[in-house]
């Protein structure tokens, strides 16, 4: 059975929303002043994030608007490279987001526990049962269906936002008690340090390139879809802008720079003596709805892999009523709590997961100008195009190449890890053509 469009407009806004905004605003901009060290180059960083982001967002529309099939993400990259290429991608994608999961869904129990849990049990089995029991409920939750997840999508998201917005208050409740304007610079040189600085900067914009994994989901997908990721993008481009200038008019360079808590900072401020509490629910918020959504999209790019023949058939299975994936789902999850039981916070991988993301949305971004090759039959028909191509795709291809030699400067085992990831994955991939050829010769 085949995936039929349910989502509208407003639901793939959400989408993108929910995919960007985590945990990240909470933590990554006292990442940022550690990494810039001065108030002009904390904002530039923001900014030139916030710049990349849109033309990453004006590239993905076209694409979105010309490629539009369910797992839109491994369709691209087969259909403009090579389904090797693809698998590769997306393997090292699906293994980064599935750990991302585990390890933010651990942070959301984290803050959870304090308000839900007795003393005896708020330690690392207490974070990881409540965990396991989140992520279940959100699992039987998208169990209903499509349309069921979109709904509770939207209402988590449009909570978050209005939270953070809350948060922001602190501005104007500020007495400036809480602000510490001295601030320590980095060592090394300036260049050096903004690359650094946007690698914390694009690990909390990236999400938004998975909205095209819904392209079977979206109704008249060719039209709503970049729609949904403009509106998306100034949703979040806004909130980032807002709550990064409450956090420096508040806490100054030096109190974001002592990174620990910026929300519940915030949330003292504005709430005073229960502002902990707020903060806790609001984290556990922003984790729910990047739980679910990431249950929503990762099994549609099972979905085309099954479809290309790297995955069983049965990961393409669709309920035809709820338009679930029951198997692609379930696994998903199941992996996601395997992963919950080896881990006991965030590691490295997540370090890594901004490498693997950058050179995925990179090469995403170079394949526009193969699709628009490929699709010239669609020019003039309506659909979405970029104004001030090639120039808007370059400007975000330059920007994140920019952010990987940074990484590798600074961690050349990245490289490594990466290299090794990719190998695995064309392993898989070529395996997984053998056992398919068998197959079919045997029959």
């Amino acid at each position: 059975m085949s995936i039929k469009p349910r989502l509208n407009r407003f639901d793939i806004t959400m989408i993108v929303v929910s995919l960007i905004i985590g945990t990240g605003i909470f933590k990554t901009p006292g990442e940022v002043a550690l990494r810039t060290g001065s108030v002009n180059l904390f904002f530039a960083a923001w900014v030139v994030g916030g710049v990349a982001t849109l033309c990453g967002a004006f590239t993905f529309a076209e694409i979105g608007a010309r490629y539009p099939t369910t797992g839109g993400f491994y369709k691209l990259f087969s259909y403009c490279y090579h389904p090797a290429f693809a698998f590769m991608i997306n393997w090292v994608a699906i293994v980064a987001t599935t750990a991302s999961v585990a390890a933010v869904a651990l942070i959301g129990a984290e803050y959870l526990n304090p308000l839900v849990l007795p003393p005896a049990m708020q330690n690392q089995t207490g974070n990881k049962i409540s965990t396991i029991v989140m992520v279940l409920i959100v699992y039987f939750i998208n169990f209903m269906g499509i349309k069921t997840s979109a709904r509770t999508q939207n209402l988590l998201t449009v909570f978050k936002v209005a939270m953070i917005v809350l948060l922001c208050l602190a501005v104007f409740l500020s007495d400036g008690s809480a602000r510490v304007n001295q601030a320590v610079m980095p060592q090394g040189s300036t260049v050096a340090s903004f690359g650094l600085a946007l690698v914390a900067v694009f690990f909390t914009f990236t999400g938004y390139q998975q909205t095209i994994n819904f392209g079977g989901d979206v109704i008249d997908a060719k039209r709503n879809i970049p729609k949904g990721i403009f509106a998306g993008i100034a949703i979040v481009i806004l909130v980032y802008m807002t709550v990064n200038y409450a956090y420096y008019s508040v806490l100054g360079m030096g109190g974001l720079q002592q990174n620990t808590g910026l929300a519940a900072k915030m949330a003292s401020v504005v709430f005073g003596p229960i502002g902990s509490k707020v903060t806790s629910i609001l984290m556990f918020i922003s984790v729910l709805a990047y739980v679910n959504v990431n249950i929503m999209s990762v099994p549609r790019m099972y979905y085309a892999m099954a479809e290309d023949g790297v995955l069983p058939a049965i990961f393409k299975r669709v309920n035809p009523r709820t338009q679930t994936q029951v198997f692609g789902m379930s696994f998903f999850v199941a992996t996601v709590l395997l992963i919950l039981l080896a881990v006991g916070s965030f590691g490295e991988v997540l370090n890594y997961a901004i490498f693997f993301e950058c050179l995925g949305l990179s090469f995403g971004a170079i394949a526009i100008f193969v699709l628009r090759k490929r699709t010239s039959n669609l020019n003039g028909t309506g659909i979405y195009t970029i104004k001030w191509y090639p120039l808007v795709p370059l400007v975000f291809i330059v920007v994140y190449w920019f952010v990987i030699i940074s990484i590798f400067m600074a961690q050349p085992k990245a490289m490594l890890v990466c290299l090794g990831a990719f190998a695995t994955g064309l392993i898989i991939f070529y395996l997984a053509k053998l056992r398919s050829k068998a197959i079919i010769d045997r029959s």
